[in-house]
């Protein structure tokens, strides 16, 4: 399924222009009346021509937004920061209902009241629609892809739907099949939309690592900057529902429809693009035989690579050894693989 982006609602707004890295926000029209999608970009300064293999699209797991995720600047500089300084042009797209992008009605009252929101093929519609508009923006007609988590498969099923559109595939902890109960899914009914406790999370966070290395995992002062930043993107929980934040249930949804049920959402033999495919060695989200066997899938990638970062967990991008995926996504996609 390809959707093509209607006419540009909002001019590109420069928001500033720090240590030689420009941020620039869009908001787009979705595919659904009144529903616009809001992608923050960041790039060197001094760039000049855009190339595809110097262009990165990205977009976010199923319950922190892509700002929560990739641009938060703990210990001076975020994600986005770094690859910006790296030479990359890179876009990060929130999926209605999360970030900055429009969330549905049906989240400004009672989640009982509906079935669950957004799900996979949602956030598929959703981000080909970011990808079209990135592409037609720089005027090209390929870009590298970096995902995490539920994004892992959005990303996954549009890099097997869109072969001609992706050069690389980079995906840090993605979604596949198992029979082992999924964290992500807390059991009991599905309401439209959950609330997320933030400052509670890093209870969750730190779960999977051994008690003796959970002061250390976290710089001090990073995770409060982290949780302000995420709250900060709804502020209806201000009034509403004081620290918490509203993530949608559609992806929980699809864990119990595809995953636990042993039913692919797509098939990874799809991808024909080279997929770099990082792991936190504490991550219970995606445990390391899931990820594994996720990678085994991978068999008509013409060049695929399994990192697993030591002493990290799904969350390891905000975590004192982030710079090791930083350094491993950066110089995977710098990589020429035409001339080995």
């Amino acid at each position: 399924m390809e959707i093509r982006v209607k006419e540009i609602a909002f001019a590109a707004e420069t928001k500033s222009r720090t240590g030689g890295v420009i941020f620039e926000e869009h908001r787009i029209p979705s595919d659904t009346q009144g529903i616009e999608l809001y992608i923050r970009n960041k790039r060197p300064a001094k760039l000049t021509e855009y190339r595809p293999e110097k262009t990165i699209v990205m977009v976010h797991g199923a319950t922190f937004s892509s700002g929560s995720l990739y641009d938060v600047p703990v210990g001076g500089y975020s994600f986005l920061d770094y690859l910006a300084g790296a030479g990359f042009d890179v876009f990060a797209v929130d999926v209605r209902g999360y970030g900055r992008s429009t969330r549905p009605r049906e989240m400004e009252i009672d989640g009982s009241l509906n079935r669950p929101l957004v799900d996979t093929e949602r956030g598929v519609g959703d981000f080909s629609t970011a990808m079209e508009f990135v592409l037609r923006h720089r005027g090209l007609e390929q870009a590298h892809v970096f995902a995490m988590s539920w994004g892992g498969t959005v990303a996954g099923a549009f890099a097997a739907r869109n072969p001609s559109k992706v050069v690389k595939l980079a995906l840090l902890a993605p979604q596949w099949v198992s029979d082992k109960p999924i964290p992500l899914d807390m059991g009991g009914p599905l309401d439209s939309y959950r609330l997320v406790p933030v400052r509670e999370s890093i209870a969750r966070w730190l779960n999977g690592a051994p008690e003796s290395a959970r002061e250390r995992l976290i710089p001090a002062g990073w995770f409060d900057s982290w949780a302000a930043a995420t709250l900060a993107e709804d502020p209806w929980s201000i009034d509403k529902a004081p620290g918490k934040l509203r993530a949608t249930n559609g992806p929980i949804q699809d864990v119990r429809d595809y995953w636990r049920a042993g039913r692919p959402f797509y098939e990874p033999s799809g991808i024909s693009a080279p997929v770099l495919l990082l792991h936190g060695e504490w991550d219970r989200d995606v445990p390391i035989d899931v990820a594994q066997n996720y990678f085994a899938q991978l068999r008509t990638a013409p060049y695929r690579r399994f990192v697993q970062i030591g002493e990290a967990t799904h969350m390891m991008l905000m975590e004192k050894n982030r710079l090791q995926a930083f350094k491993a996504t950066t110089d995977y996609f710098l990589e020429n693989f035409e001339s080995e």
